[in-house]
């Protein structure tokens, strides 16, 4: 057995939203529990659900800008800036800007629906 993994063809997860989601690691792509790296492109205007993770998401932007709402408080994040949302933290991710954002999430460990406990309804920015 090696001991690495060499990620070239990242797993694209399907969205009903426009999302593009490539991961490169974690439960989705290639069963790595420990923590999941993907890359995403996220649409202007676009938004969902709050969500209360029981997994650290950090998210690091490569062009852009993504709000992120948590715990009741807005945060501009910007092309260059990074941002760690802790688990248990009732969070939101919008990009309501008029143009894409791209930047990476890390999530440990890795991102699974069971654990990121997303609402149904996607309510306002702070409710």
């Amino acid at each position: 057995m090696k001991n690495y993994i060499k990620e070239d063809d990242p797993f694209i997860i399907p969205t009903e939203d426009l999302k593009l989601i490539q991961e490169h690691f974690g439960n989705v792509s290639n069963k790595y529990p420990h923590c999941s790296i993907s890359r995403m492109e996220i649409p202007p205007r676009w938004n969902e659900p709050f969500q209360t993770p029981e997994f650290d998401e950090f998210i690091l932007m490569n062009s852009g800008r993504l709000l992120i709402v948590i715990d009741g408080e807005k945060i501009e994040l910007n092309e260059g800036e990074s941002f760690l949302a802790k688990k248990g933290g009732r969070v939101k991710y919008t990009n309501p800007f008029d143009f894409p954002a791209v930047f990476w999430s890390i999530c440990i460990p890795a991102f699974s629906l069971d654990t990121v406990h997303r609402e149904k309804k996607f309510g306002s920015l702070l409710d």
